[in-house]
């Protein structure tokens, strides 16, 4: 089955499966290859010559692109119904390769507060190198992002789902902010998936993802991913110089008018992923790409187990708050009816009574849940953001984060609920 030519024909489900892949031409084989191989052979001189000139696309070094990678691109592409997308070796590559497209030294980009720790410390440490300045907003008032506008402002950057609080962002004021200033909106999709949120449909310009979460789901995987909405005009300004002036490395191609509703990917992977390096391995796209396979069953379930989680902690006695989207009392609860009615993710928090000391307590003493630095798997996941994945932060920052001292983050598999529930009991007992 071949539906590259008709991908808006079928559902979420069916592209899920097919979208990007068809049966190997030379052996026949239903699942897609690992390409594991480092170069290609051109035909003659003049193809070699038309891939380097940016001519025609084709397979020249899998630091570049590979023929598995270029499936899992397809793929999430369709699912998030951008026009391109390009996988890297990780979410933190995808980031940093979106904004060396977009910034150049001086410049600012404004990201919400409420972000994954590790993000809060690349935009704000190691971004720094590079002269690239962030200026940080909150989530849940989207004033507060144009109050931050200068004439430096490149970028808006937001997680759709922000982890680790799990509260639901207003994308599409926000995006408005971003389309007012002329300057693209970029949306972090990773705990939502489009199968719960498509923010290029509330004015994403960018999609990013990490692949290791819930599109692999698995996880044994690292991966990246960045996907071009197509909606940006990026000849409308000297702004982006690298998208819409001429580029001294194709002999002056202006990659906004040669490439048009592509070009950011096609810009991100023959400038920035060839030049640093990021690529992501053919095995990784392999297992994230079968994982995607089972994205919708799989995001059903986490959304169905979470829910219960939530509502059974939100009444348990050594807790003292739960920060879940899905709960009616939840001050996102709206947001949620309107941009994830399908279910609000699988990642929250919740906050133990007796403070720093209960939450690594409660983390020391479970049996099913794994206690580690990841979200996104089949398993249930648990961890003290203030003693790991924040630790690096201020306390100011924890708590603007949503990491304060009493605050748990879990991320609910798709075991039975039941034990799940049996587990987290014993170790606010314990």
């Amino acid at each position: 089955m071949n539906i590259h030519s008709k991908l808006s024909d079928y559902g979420f489900n069916t592209l899920s499966v097919h979208a990007g892949a068809a049966p190997d031409p030379t052996t026949g084989a239903r699942a897609t290859p690992i390409y594991q191989t480092t170069s290609y052979v051109f035909d003659d001189t003049d193809h070699a010559a038309s891939l380097f000139g940016l001519q025609s696309f084709g397979n020249i070094y899998t630091r570049i692109g590979n023929p598995t990678q270029a499936v899992l691109e397809e793929r999430v592409a369709a699912l998030e119904g951008g026009t391109a997308a390009l996988a890297v070796a990780s979410g933190h590559a995808a980031q940093m390769l979106t904004f060396q497209a977009l910034m150049m030294p001086g410049d600012e980009f404004i990201a919400a507060r409420q972000l994954y720790g590790g993000s809060v410390n690349q935009f704000g440490q190691a971004f720094k190198s590079f002269g690239w300045n962030v200026k940080w907003a909150d989530a849940r008032d989207p004033e507060s992002f144009r109050r931050q506008l200068s004439s430096k402002t490149k970028a808006i950057f937001i997680e759709s789902i922000a982890n680790p609080g799990g509260i639901v962002i207003d994308i599409e004021s926000i995006g408005a902010v971003a389309k007012e200033a002329g300057v693209p909106f970029i949306v972090d999709n990773t705990l939502a998936t489009p199968y719960l949120i498509r923010p290029v449909e509330w004015g994403a310009d960018i999609i990013i993802h990490s692949l290791t979460k819930f599109l692999g789901g698995h996880g044994n995987s690292i991966g990246g991913v960045i996907v071009d909405a197509g909606s940006f005009d990026w000849s409308r300004t000297k702004k982006y110089p690298m998208l819409s002036e001429p580029c001294p490395s194709y002999h002056g191609i202006k990659m906004h008018e040669t490439f048009g509703d592509m070009a950011f990917a096609i810009t991100c992977r023959v400038l920035g992923l060839r030049d640093l390096g990021p690529a992501i391995s053919p095995f990784n796209a392999f297992l994230l790409l079968t994982g995607i396979e089972t994205l919708p069953l799989r995001m059903q379930k986490h959304c169905e187990n979470a829910k219960a989680v939530a509502q059974h902690l939100s009444r348990h006695a050594k807790v003292s708050w739960v920060s879940y989207a899905n709960l009616p009392n939840d001050p996102c609860y709206g947001l949620a009816q309107t941009y994830c009615p399908k279910g609000a993710g699988a990642v929250f928090t919740f906050g133990v009574r007796g403070g720093y000391e209960a939450g690594v307590k409660l983390v020391n003493n479970v049996k099913l849940l794994s206690h580690l630095a990841n979200v996104g798997d089949t398993r249930s996941l648990i961890i003290h953001p203030a003693s790991t994945t924040h630790r690096q932060l201020s306390d100011e920052q924890k708590s603007a984060a949503g990491a304060g001292p009493e605050v748990v983050r879990v991320s609910i598999g798709i075991e039975d609920v039941s034990d799940i529930i049996a587990d987290l009991d014993q170790a606010l007992a314990a």
